[in-house]
């Protein structure tokens, strides 16, 4: 199969719940593509994740991974023991040693070069978002799946994160899953845009999603323009 993953006729329950969490979905991403999974909270979007991951079991529907995929993980948080000294250099590698050369390597290639002795609990909130993706970059990842991981970054930092992400996608070739509920950090790069309330609502290049009376049915009326309120901060940055 040509996509990374794909899903068919996805259907996922949680137990307990009276409805299914999400509801005959049809995914795919392929090499390379930059996918942003977005809706509000409750839509299900860490569930998708989670199947696509094999983590959560299918109810209907089935999902396929190219076989022997290499994934690269970055979290919606992580929880660090304040008492508990750990540098930056340790934290890359757990749970696999790390050489120093390759360490070195990959904080440069997130832009935060030099910070291996640093202890994690010293790090500002986009400079720990940026050995996070390092950390999951060490296996050369064929897919990086982001789940809200601008969660706390103020708006510039927003945007260099997501410059960064469109960087390595060049640099490496890597395909790159988002999820995210906020709808100004859609990136400008993303080849498409999923909207999902249990259901897929609308999928298509952020353009054509934004302008979906799906999509702003969901976000409100006000949506219309709101990918677009970002892009244009996007290259604002670049001017």
């Amino acid at each position: 199969m040509s996509a990374l993953i794909r899903a068919t006729d996805l259907s996922v329950s949680h137990a307990g719940a009276d409805l299914p969490v999400l509801r005959h979905v049809d995914f795919h991403i392929s090499p390379a593509e930059i996918v942003t999974v977005v809706g509000p909270n409750g839509s299900g979007k860490s569930t998708l994740v989670r199947a696509l991951l094999g983590h959560v079991p299918a109810e209907t529907g089935r999902v396929e991974r190219l076989p022997g995929l290499r994934i690269g993980y970055v979290p919606q948080r992580v929880h660090i023991e304040r008492a508990m000294p750990m540098t930056v250099r340790r934290f890359l590698s757990l749970p696999v040693r790390v050489g120093e050369a390759e360490a070195r390597a990959v904080l440069e290639r997130t832009g935060v070069p030099g910070l291996e002795d640093r202890q994690i609990t010293a790090l500002s909130g986009g400079q720990l978002q940026r050995v996070l993706l390092a950390r999951a970059l060490l296996n050369a990842p064929q897919l990086l799946v982001l789940d809200e991981p601008t969660q706390g970054l103020d708006q510039p930092g927003i945007v260099a994160f997501y410059k960064l992400i469109e960087e390595v996608r060049s640099q490496t070739g890597v395909a790159v899953l988002m999820v995210s509920h906020d709808l100004l950090v859609v990136m400008r790069a993303s080849d498409r845009v999923v909207c999902l309330n249990g259901h897929i609502c609308c999928e298509g290049t952020p353009q054509a999603v934004s302008a979906a009376p799906a999509y702003r049915a969901l976000f409100g009326a006000g949506a219309q323009g709101t990918l677009a309120l970002y892009q244009h901060h996007h290259d604002h940055d670049h001017d």
